[in-house]
């Protein structure tokens, strides 16, 4: 089970994903704009209503904001120094596609 800021850590990066702000995000939702930013910063739980509406608009399982990542446990990669990339950003982005993938792996079977 995710703790509030690791859940607010994901609600973050699967909203940057499909491109959509805090502001938008809270409007497709519902869910106040303030409200919303506290929970992404991990200040408020999120009820299990609002981890349903935020799911859906996200087009995510609700799981994929309630449990561990399996995609992300698994991300393994080597990375240079020096070449200008953070590893930090790396390893997210990585992580995006292969979830993704995922996604489409389930949406094909």
């Amino acid at each position: 089970m995710l703790d509030d800021v690791e859940r607010g850590r994901r609600i973050q990066q699967l909203a940057d994903a499909v491109g959509l702000s805090q502001r938008r995000l809270a409007a497709a939702t519902g869910i106040s704009q303030p409200t919303l930013s506290r929970i992404i910063s991990g200040v408020r739980p999120a009820h299990m209503a609002e981890l349903v509406q935020i799911a859906s608009v996200l087009g995510r399982p609700v799981t994929s904001l309630t449990e561990e990542n399996p995609v992300a446990a698994r991300v393994q990669f080597a990375h240079r120094l020096g070449d200008g990339a953070d590893a930090t950003q790396v390893r997210q982005r990585l992580t995006q596609l292969l979830e993704i993938r995922a996604l489409l792996d389930e949406d094909a079977s």
